[in-house]
């Protein structure tokens, strides 16, 4: 589906395609049944987040639950802003994989998250590493092999400050784009960028001092 982007002659003939979520938030509003379908699609993408915010799985199952319970009760407000992401690329279209759905979740999540840490913040911690899973019985020494290495990558990651952590979470676990990642945190794209540049530099410095 595509709308016409009003300006000039040649940008009204150029279609832009609209938020990638649409028909699935149209459907939910419709019937809070059909709600299932966002859910089953960013339920892996928001528990991901919560636990590397949180560190710990029965938190991050519980705000992954206040998340979807918020967003399902708040779909009515939520507004389609296409044109955030307009301009991003070339042509003046929106990028196929937009979704301003997932923008509004993912703020949605970034304040249940701050909200349980300030809470709680006495909860045994699990390290950071643990949340890229279990190796095949087949591949053992590789997979451990990876783990020390992501692990203290992981772990450097978890000592940055605060706003430079979420930007890689969100970049690098949830694959968003720094058009998105800038709507998720309230900042612009250059400043995300900075974000996301000085943290690869802190990690990277803060591997070769624990290697030295």
């Amino acid at each position: 589906m595509s709308r016409t982007v009003f300006g000039t002659s040649e940008e009204a003939a150029r279609p832009a395609r609209l938020d990638r979520d649409r028909g699935l938030v149209e459907a939910a509003r419709r019937d809070p049944a059909c709600f299932d379908a966002l859910y089953r699609k960013y339920l892996a993408q928001v528990y991901s987040y919560a636990f590397y915010e949180l560190r710990d799985h029965h938190a991050a199952e519980d705000a992954t639950e206040r998340v979807f319970m918020q967003a399902m009760t708040g779909l009515p407000r939520f507004e389609e802003r296409a044109d955030s992401f307009v301009g991003a690329g070339s042509g003046g279209e929106v990028s196929a994989d937009a979704s301003t759905f997932r923008v509004w979740l993912f703020r949605i999540a970034r304040n249940v998250v701050a909200n349980e840490r300030r809470r709680d913040r006495r909860r045994p911690v699990t390290p950071l590493e643990d949340a890229q899973g279990l190796a095949a019985a087949d591949d053992v020494v590789e997979a451990v092999a990876a783990r020390e290495a992501g692990g203290a990558a992981w772990q450097a990651v978890a000592r940055l400050p605060e706003d430079r952590r979420r930007a890689v979470v969100l970049r690098f676990v949830d694959e968003m784009s720094t058009a998105e990642i800038a709507e998720v945190l309230g900042r612009s794209e250059g400043a995300v960028r900075v974000l996301l540049h000085r943290a690869l530099r802190s990690v990277a410095a803060d591997l070769r001092g624990r290697l030295s």
